[in-house]
Formats: structure tokens, C-alpha cells, sequence
């Protein structure tokens, strides 16, 4: 997408432990549950240019919105229920019913797992900025006396090791927190450090089977053994490394101010940074262990959090600076978890929605499985692989994945691996594609913006050319190397 990745983009997008949500649907997808023996090819038709038409121009006013200030929701959805009303109309003229129907409730399915894994993840990290634990590692760096360049080091590469652990999008929305409350008034540094988080999120789960929901469906699929995939370390390194080393030297060289004021950081807050990491775990053994999907152990962690919101709750004892942080006079509540959810990125879920509705009527069209045939059948494995990371980019990853595997090109481990790595960096290339970029956005309004990572995409293309020769140099030993 250029979803984000779910981007769809969400891959708004994406990708990682909140990835593996995806699983369930795209493998339907992958075996054809759209009853694919009534499916109609589209592509040539009215219905089909008219659907690519709406694609484009939605993702028009989508890139236009820093300019316009249109939620970048809104034309998605618009655009989606277009596209499939198109599809359902010729569908009816051809006399087959439900097929295109069955289609939406898949789609439905695979947004709404995205949709409950990210929305336990945002509630969480808005339950962290509550109780001031951003705020509070941002004094504690700051008065470690640390620049902005370092401070950009730092968020960069813990992304980069936290992403093939706890997905990229989750540890794009943690570390942008953690940017936001350090760079607090430098929307500059606040810019080049999102570019930077997005960047090294996205290199650092493409290397693991659970960082993105593309690696995890080629390891599902048996195209690749668990731990194939670290082979793809260092050139995920060499990736992030390149455009890193690039933004470094525009990043201002200055050392944040030292407030005098100490940071309180409110009760409960370790507590609740432990039931986080629980909850990932929870969702991750859910998948490993009982083969449930892991947006259910993100809701259950989720419950979690709310019990214990209702303990803050009950034992809450009035505190001066809670009244002064809320802008209220006198006495608080205290802790409210569904206050928490209420401040999730509702656009951002809902681009989500568009997007995967959007990509999924083109794929239902007929495009998708179009380019991939003329990709490997005319141009060969390894173009063929690079050049599925600039449509990810441009559609999102997860959808171009699928089409990958529905087409079962005869692949080594060397080229299974290269279309991992391009699928999960390539839409590093613009904010837009990749779950990571599209969150991202909308957590930093104003300050990451489409066109200011725009700026830095001839770098971040540097670093994706790099990383492939890095890896087709470095693996060349699994060419012809099958698996199965």
C-alpha cells in the first residue's frame, strides 16, 4: 500500500508482532477463499481504470494534506467504497452474487484484526505519556547532557534492535514518543528523528520472522527456516546505516536546555510499562504456542491494563501537578484507561480502513496479480525482487507479498531472502509506505510530514540499493539452496 504498509500503508499499514494480526486473512487470501473460480478479470474494463483513477487521486489529496489540512482519512474512505460499489455493479451485470461481498468480509477481517492489535498499542503508549514516562526519559537524557545528534543516535538504534522483537509499528509509536518529549520545541530534530525511527523500524524487523507481517507469511509458508532469516542482519544494518549517517549532519548541533524542574513521573507507571511488555509476550505466545491470532493476546493485555486503571482509580490521592497538567482547577480523577483510548489515533485507524479496502479492491480486480506476473515471467528474479520494495513503497507491502506467494515463483533462499528484505525496507522510501510512516504522521502532525521525508528518499534509495547487493554479495553461498 502505500498504506502503510497498510501503509496498506498500516501497513497503516504494516508490519510485527501487530502484524501477525494479519496472518489469518492473508492466508485465506494466499489460497484463494474469494471463490477465485467466479472471479472476474476486470483489469481491461471501465471498473478497472476507474478504480486505479480513485486510487490515485485519493493518494493525491493524502500526500496534499499538510497543504489542504485534510485528514488524510477521508479521501481513502471515500475512495474505497467507490471502488468496491464499482466491483459490486459489475458483478451484478454479470449475474454473480456474493462473491464480491465475501470478498469486503475478508478484508473486513484482516482491518479489523490491524485495527484491535492497534488500538491496544496506541492506548498503551497513550498510557505511558500519561503517566509521564516519556517526559520522564526525556529528562533523564537530557540531563545526561546529551545533543540532539546523540539523542538521534540513540532513538535510531534502539528502534532498529526493538523492532524484530516487538514489530516495527509498535516501536515506531514508543520511540516517536520518546523523540516528541526530547525534542519538545525543535520541530527540526522532531522531523529528522521520525525519518530516522521509521527508517531503522523497518530495517530492523525485516530481519526477523516476527518484525513485519511479510516476513512472518514467507516463514509460514515454509519458503525459508526460522533462522534463514538473520542472514538478512547485516544488510538491514547497511540499510539503516546509509541514510542514517546522511541526516546525521543536519541534525542541530546543539544540546537540549536542562529544565530546573524535575520530571514526577506518575505511580503506576512501571507497572504499566511491565503490563506492556507483557502483553506482547501474550500476543506472541498466543500465535506460537495455542495458534490464536495475536490481536486477541493485545486485547487481553489491553483488559489487563484496565483492571489495573481501575486500581489507580480507586486508590487515586490528589496530587497539584495532575490538576496543573490537565488545565483543571482542584482535584483530578486520575488515571482513566478509557480516557486513553479515547486519545488514539482515530485517523490513523482509519486511513487503515481505507487503504486495505482500497488495495484490496485493486488486488480483487485483478492488478496485483498482473504486475507479478509480468514481473518474474518477463524480468527475472532479482529485478523482479528489487523492485517489489518501490511498490510497497507505492502500494504497501503486505498486499504485494501476497500476490508474491499466490504466483509460487521457483525461488532459492537467496532470492526468497532478497524479496523479504525488499518488501520490508522498500517502504522506507516514503512516509507512506509502510504502517510505521502512516502512524507516524499522524502522532507527529505537522512535524513529520510526506514531504519532509520526501526530502531525504534519495538517501534512503542509496541505502535500499546498498542493502541489496550487501546481501546478494554477502548470502551468495544460498543460491540454489531449496528449501522442502
Amino acid at each position: 500500500m502505500a498504506y502503510m504498509k497498510s501503509k496498506s500503508r498500516v501497513q497503516w499499514l504494516a508490519k510485527p508482532v501487530f502484524l501477525l494480526a494479519l496472518l489469518q486473512p492473508l492466508a485465506a487470501l494466499a489460497q484463494g477463499t474469494h471463490a477465485a473460480a467466479q472471479r472476474l478479470d476486470l483489469t481491461a474494463s471501465w471498473v478497472g481504470f476507474t478504480a486505479i483513477l480513485l486510487f490515485v487521486l485519493a493518494y493525491c489529496l493524502v500526500i496534499a494534506e499538510e497543504y489542504t489540512h485534510l485528514r488524510k482519512s477521508k479521501p481513502v474512505i471515500v475512495a474505497a467504497g467507490i471502488i468496491w460499489a464499482l466491483i459490486g455493479l459489475a458483478y451484478v451485470q454479470h449475474g454473480v452474487d456474493h462473491v464480491a461481498e465475501e470478498a469486503v468480509r475478508d478484508f473486513l477481517i484482516e482491518f479489523a484484526q490491524l485495527f484491535l492489535f492497534l488500538l491496544a498499542a496506541m492506548t498503551y503508549v497513550n498510557a505511558m505519556s500519561e503517566r509521564r514516562v516519556f517526559e520522564g526519559l526525556r529528562t533523564w537524557l537530557v540531563s545526561r547532557r546529551f545533543g540532539y545528534r546523540a539523542l538521534f543516535i540513540i532513538t535510531g538504534v534502539l528502534s532498529f534492535f526493538l523492532s524484530p522483537f516487538i514489530d516495527n509499528l509498535t516501536t515506531a509509536l514508543v520511540m516517536c514518543a520518546v523523540v516528541m518529549a526530547v525534542g519538545k520545541g525543535n520541530d527540526r530534530f522532531v522531523g529528522l528523528g521520525c525519518i530516522n525511527i521509521v527508517v531503522a523500524a523497518n530495517a530492523g524487523g525485516a530481519f526477523s520472522p516476527f518484525g513485519d507481517i511479510t516476513t512472518l507469511m514467507v516463514w509460514q509458508a515454509g519458503e525459508l527456516e526460522f533462522g534463514t532469516f538473520f542472514a538478512l542482519f547485516i544488510p538491514s544494518a547497511v540499510n539503516y546505516a546509509v541514510p542514517a549517517a546522511a541526516m546525521y549532519f543536519a541534525v542541530p548541533n546543539v544540546v537540549p536546555e536542562v529544565s530546573g524542574e524535575g520530571v514526577r513521573i506518575k505511580r503506576g507507571a512501571f507497572v504499566i510499562i511491565g503490563l506492556f511488555v507483557c502483553t506482547i509476550l501474550i500476543a506472541v505466545s498466543f500465535h506460537n504456542f495455542l495458534h490464536l491470532p495475536p490481536f486477541l493476546g493485545m486485547m487481553t493485555g489491553l483488559g489487563l491494563l484496565n483492571f489495573f486503571g481501575y486500581y489507580l482509580k480507586v486508590t487515586h490521592k490528589p496530587h497539584p501537578n495532575d490538576a496543573a497538567e490537565f488545565g483543571l482547577v482542584g482535584d483530578v480523577t486520575g488515571f482513566d484507561s478509557f480516557r486513553a483510548v479515547a486519545r488514539a489515533e482515530w485517523d490513523t485507524l482509519l486511513f487503515f480502513f481505507g487503504v486495505i479496502m482500497c488495495v484490496g479492491g485493486l488486488g480483487f480486480v485483478g492488478y496485483l496479480e498482473l504486475v507479478s506476473t509480468w514481473m518474474y515471467a518477463d524480468l527475472g528474479p532479482t529485478i523482479a525482487n528489487s523492485l517489489v520494495g518501490v511498490l510497497s513503497a507505492i502500494v504497501d507491502n503486505i498486499p504485494v507479498m501476497v500476490a508474491v506467494l499466490q504466483m509460487e515463483p521457483a525461488m532459492d533462499q537467496l532470492q526468497w531472502l532478497l524479496v523479504t528484505l525488499t518488501a520490508g525496507v522498500g517502504g522506507s522510501m516514503l512516509s507512506i509506505g509502510s504502517a510505521a510512516g502512516v502512524a507516524l504522521m499522524g502522532q507527529a502532525h505537522g512535524k513529520y510530514t510526506f514531504f519532509g521525508h520526501l526530502k531525504w528518499a534519495p538517501f534512503i534509495a542509496v541505502g535500499y540499493v546498498a542493502s541489496i547487493y550487501v546481501h546478494l554479495w554477502l548470502n551468495a553461498r544460498l543460491a540454489d539452496v531449496f528449501v522442502g
